[in-house]
């Protein structure tokens, strides 16, 4: 009997590109092995056949995604808020460029 739907890994492989959404590392298909599907909403029975439940994650980044919650529930508050960038390095680049001609 053929299977009628294929596993939520094989799905998220076909709908979304092979770049861990966290670093945007670059997979080839020699290295999927490295890249896990990553629910965000935590629940692996939530499965839409669109994918938006899923993002591709590398192994490294997955697991510090996982740890980050744990470490929160251990604290017993919510997820801290990660801080916006502030630096901006070409902020001057225009000025630079006009004074150089």
């Amino acid at each position: 009997m053929k299977p009628t739907l294929s596993t939520y890994r094989e799905q998220a492989l076909k709908l979304l590109p092979w770049i861990c959404t966290r670093c945007a590392r670059e997979f080839p298909a020699s290295r999927l092995r490295e890249l896990t599907v990553h629910h965000k909403d935590g629940n692996h029975d939530h499965n839409p056949p669109d994918g938006s439940n899923w993002e591709l994650l590398c192994v490294y980044c997955h697991e510090n995604e996982h740890a980050r919650v744990e470490d929160a529930r251990a604290g017993g508050g919510a997820e801290p808020p990660r801080a916006a960038a502030t630096h901006k390095p070409l902020a001057s680049l225009g000025e630079l460029l006009k004074r150089r001609k």
